[in-house]
């Protein structure tokens, strides 16, 4: 599913500039950090939030299949 999320974001940005981590904090729950630069960050999320909320949907279109649920959190990374 991460595979998933990884190619759906770089499609829809066109770059390679972010980082998507996976968690497991419970049996059958899989959280997704997306950590992106501040530049792509608007494409990720989208006008009035359009975009992230279909990723989210068709990411829990698959964890359905996967019989898991899925949550996704978009941040900004920190230039050093």
């Amino acid at each position: 599913m991460k595979d998933l999320l990884i190619y759906i974001i770089q499609t829809i940005t066109g770059a390679d500039n972010f980082r998507v981590e996976e968690s497991y904090p419970e049996q059958n729950v899989v959280n997704y950090e997306i950590t992106a630069d501040p530049s792509i960050i608007g494409l990720i999320i989208g006008k009035e939030g359009r975009t992230i909320k279909n990723i989210r949907r068709l990411l829990s279109i698959r964890a359905t299949k996967e019989k898991v649920a899925v949550n996704i959190n978009v941040s900004p990374s920190i230039a050093q």
